[in-house]
């Protein structure tokens, strides 16, 4: 099931997408016109805004519209890399398993033009109505790769001539200077869960470890305790410097 204005719209514009039945509340049907809602599916089915509340989770915001769709197709990493870099650079996820992070995270790839995500079949959500909803669209655009094994996939991803980046507190380097800036278009930027961070195999598997600088250097004195960043949130701030250099 995905529901809300921008997953549903982004779903029916996705050709790769097969929408399987659709259920409307209120106007929400013609807001989504330019996305070819008459041409995807006809006959949507009208209900009261409660009944479709009734088909969702608890406290899913519909919006008003919501439909039924078959899983999208997987995506294979060799197909992203044979891209190259200039396709953009790659999220790699270890073992973030939060679907709204996952969503959310998705979502900065699409903004940031990043080619592709990748995480493992184990460890990490799967496709939902609630990280869809997270992402806004972004689940339909950005081709979410799957891999049985991190460090295999992140070995094959620097044998394709990819910078591997782990993102990590407690690195010298940081992610807006150093060694990696000439080749941050082919960044693939590796991303840990939080208070875990990246796995020991992970991080031996990255050319390099870099961080987001932070005010808490100084927290002893200043009373800053705050010493991290959401794992989404993080991802943002990362993919906007992977942007603008």
């Amino acid at each position: 099931m995905l529901w809300g204005l921008h997953p549903v719209r982004a779903a029916l514009a996705n050709p790769q997408r097969r929408i399987l039945a659709g259920w409307t509340a209120g106007p929400a049907l013609a807001d989504l016109a330019d996305a070819g809602a008459g041409g995807r599916r006809t006959g949507w089915e009208t209900i009261t805004a409660a009944q479709l509340a009734a088909r969702l989770p608890d406290g899913a915001v519909h919006q008003g519209i919501a439909v039924a769709a078959e899983p999208l197709p997987r995506a294979s990493l060799d197909t992203v890399l044979e891209a190259g870099p200039e396709a953009g650079p790659l999220v790699v996820l270890d073992r973030v398993t939060d679907p709204q992070n996952v969503g959310a995270i998705l979502r900065s790839c699409a903004v940031f033009g990043a080619a592709a995500l990748i995480a493992t079949d184990r460890h990490a959500p799967p496709e939902s109505g609630a990280l869809a909803k997270a992402a806004a669209g972004a689940l339909e655009i950005v081709p979410w790769v799957r891999v049985a094994n991190l460090a295999r996939a992140l070995a094959r991803i620097r044998e394709a001539g990819r910078w591997v980046a782990g993102l990590d507190g407690s690195a010298d380097a940081t992610i807006g200077s150093g060694r990696p800036a000439a080749r941050y278009a082919g960044t693939a930027l590796v991303l840990g869960a939080e208070g875990a961070g990246l796995r020991r195999l992970t991080r031996e598997n990255c050319d390099i470890l870099v961080r987001i600088p932070m005010a808490y250097a100084d927290k002893d004195e200043s009373g800053n305790f705050i010493d991290s960043l959401n794992v989404s949130n993080a991802a943002a701030v990362a993919l906007y410097e992977l942007c603008r250099n």
